[in-house]
């Protein structure tokens, strides 16, 4: 029996998965796909498997762990990992398949926050001066 241990970022939130061999099961924090709220979130996550085509995806236990940042940042962490699962099971041409419909899927986007610095509110601003 193949397992795979898989994990994802996108800003500041964090998706680990293990994925087994079984019959099509997705739960994320313990909630299965298919209630998983909100539906845009939803349908985010859902991505990877429409596009790699259902047989990879029916063939597979996927149990997913997603924590910090937002709403739609866990979305896109767990979609990241849901992908490189799936290329992972489904072989080159699945991976071909999702790098041609969105290269985000398995490459993790790199941006994160600017930190803070002194003498401003923000990354970049900094307290106004008047000459007079």
């Amino acid at each position: 029996m193949k397992v795979v241990v898989v994990s994802g970022k996108r800003k500041t939130a964090i998706a680990r998965a293990t994925a087994y061999e079984g019959n099509g099961k997705i739960l994320i924090n313990g909630i299965p796909l298919e209630i998983y709220e909100p539906r845009i979130a939803r349908m985010k996550i859902m991505e990877p498997v429409i596009v790699a085509g259902n047989g990879v995806a029916s063939k597979l236990d996927i149990y997913m762990k997603v924590k910090g940042g937002g709403i739609m940042g866990q979305a896109e962490a767990a979609r990241i990992v849901i992908s490189k699962i799936l290329a992972e099971f489904g072989g080159e041409e699945v991976r071909r398949k999702l790098l041609e419909y969105d290269r985000r899927m398995l490459i993790e986007d790199p941006r994160r926050t600017e930190p803070k610095k002194y003498g401003g509110y923000s990354a970049r601003r900094k307290k106004q001066k008047s000459y007079r």
